[in-house]
């Protein structure tokens, strides 16, 4: 005879087999048929931005492909904390999903003015369902610096340690981080010139020479590259990028330099495998449209699809290689 302990908790392990069995099934079920009903796509950034044109194109075509609406939820404000909370309390029936900026995963916890929450952690905090795209930062310098190449930069920064200025659109920024990253792979030591007012502000210096470098993003520095009104150095991309082949990228001369802006779309906690599965299906169906790539390419942005693990093994590695440069402005930060 067996021992009713035993027997019980066969019993409970029978039903809860029972009931994880029933679960996957509705999961499956509930799979074939999503979405039934509109779906909001939350973002941290306000409307207008580039994150949030990058979400509407998205939700334009998801909209006609699900024959119902994907709606765009702006929870901008506290470097991008206030929708990840939203997005991490919202119920995990797939009907709700995020699309953050790098800058919640890049934050560096526990230094000064960072949100608690922060940074975003996979697969700790968020179902991964794809990569969506990743948009290059460019360097630019004044046409009377002197400065045309990298190599240029690096060469004048080491005779000039510390001196050699640019403009980048705050501290802590990715285009902050991305100059310390080059310094830190070039040895190398640049003054940092914050602009809060923006890359407007910024490009007017850079155009008359104030300031003989700057970094920003494809939408803010290619039209002044195109039009002649600066040199444009280098992108921060691992290739060349069409339209631009004469701007060669960083990694040509320090190699493996790679940054780019990006988007990962996720999930809450606890949604449905297949539900997962079935949103990731679907933005490749959107991603690998011509159109929906024009469309991203006019804003500098190129689509790039993942599955899940590959979202994490990527995060994980971006997190990685950021965190000592993260560490690198807290102590800078710190002395000052």
């Amino acid at each position: 005879m067996k021992p009713i302990a035993r027997m019980i908790l066969s019993g409970a392990s029978i039903c809860m087999a029972a009931a994880c069995a029933t679960a996957l099934s509705a999961g499956m079920a509930s799979a074939q048929t999503y979405p039934e009903r509109a779906v909001q796509i939350i973002v941290d950034s306000a409307p207008g931005s580039a994150n949030d044109a990058t979400a509407r194109i998205l939700s334009d075509s998801l909209s006609k492909l699900w024959k119902h609406q994907a709606i765009v939820v702006n929870h901008p404000g506290a470097g991008g904390s206030i929708s990840a909370r939203a997005a991490s309390v919202a119920r995990p029936d797939g009907y709700t999903l995020y699309l953050p900026a790098t800058s919640p995963f890049l934050a560096l916890k526990g230094a000064p003015g960072v949100a608690p929450n922060l940074p975003i952690e996979l697969p700790r905090d968020f179902e991964a369902i794809s990569f969506v795209l990743q948009q290059p930062l460019f360097i630019a310098s004044s046409l009377e610096s002197g400065i045309k190449t990298v190599a240029d930069i690096i060469e004048r920064a080491k005779a000039n340690p510390g001196k050699v200025a640019y403009a980048a659109t705050g501290v802590g920024r990715l285009t902050h981080l991305t100059m310390e990253l080059l310094q830190s792979r070039a040895d190398i030591q640049l003054q940092l010139i914050p602009y809060a007012g923006g890359p407007a502000q910024a490009m007017g210096d850079v155009i008359t020479g104030r300031v003989p470098l700057m970094l920003d993003g494809y939408g803010g520095l290619a039209g002044a590259i195109l039009g002649g009104k600066v040199h444009g150095v280098a992108s921060t991309s691992d290739k060349r990028l069409p339209g631009l082949e004469k701007v060669p990228s960083v990694a040509e001369t320090v190699p493996g330099f790679f940054v780019g802006a990006w988007n990962v779309m996720l999930a809450p906690k606890g949604t449905p495998p297949a539900i997962i599965k079935k949103v990731n299906a679907d933005l490749r169906v959107v991603l690998d449209d011509p159109k929906v790539q024009v469309q991203l390419a006019k804003n500098g942005a190129f689509v790039r699809y993942m599955e899940p693990q590959q979202v994490i093994d990527f995060v994980q590695s971006e997190q990685k290689t950021w965190r000592p440069i993260l560490e690198r402005v807290k102590r800078t930060a710190t002395k000052k």
